[in-house]
């Protein structure tokens, strides 16, 4: 069995175009840059960008042209696919990855995201990082404390 799998984690280069194939169905096409770092052979730190084209049908298609933004992040679980075709008789090709998954990536209101928390009012909100985040006024019963908890304390 041979097996054609990628997972690719980056950011968005530009907005997802969406549009429609004559049978109707949903198509959405991205870029996403990775990059990584390395050593040359004089041991200078090097950093390499590569961009990947993603391809993305169906209601998956939909909603990510709703939801991502250039500059977003996003993980995206799919196949690698080469297309080709003439073109004034010279013939062209394409590498792209089709996804069958697309995950969004950590972002919020304050990213140009969907998703993310909303403060929906002053009883009990706490902090995530620099957004708030709303506690159920004691649904549970339980009292939470209110400073943070320093992982040095934790006795294992």
């Amino acid at each position: 069995m041979y097996l054609n799998k990628v997972f690719i984690f980056g950011n968005l280069t530009r907005d997802p175009e969406l549009r429609a194939l004559p049978s109707g169905m949903n198509l959405a096409t991205f870029s996403i840059a990775t990059n990584r770092v390395f050593r040359d052979r004089e041991g200078k730190k090097q950093e390499q960008a590569d961009f990947h084209n993603i391809v993305v049908f169906g209601r998956q298609a939909d909603v990510v042209a709703q939801y991502l933004k250039k500059g977003r992040t996003a993980f995206v679980e799919g196949r690698i696919q080469t297309r080709s075709w003439e073109k004034d008789g010279e013939k062209k090709y394409r590498t792209e990855i089709v996804a069958e998954r697309v995950q969004f990536g950590p972002g919020g209101p304050r990213e140009g995201g969907g998703g993310g928390f909303s403060n929906r009012g002053d009883a009990g909100a706490k902090t995530r990082g620099t957004e708030a985040v709303e506690a159920p006024a004691n649904a549970s019963g339980i009292e939470y404390p209110q400073e943070d908890i320093n992982p040095d304390d934790i006795p294992f």
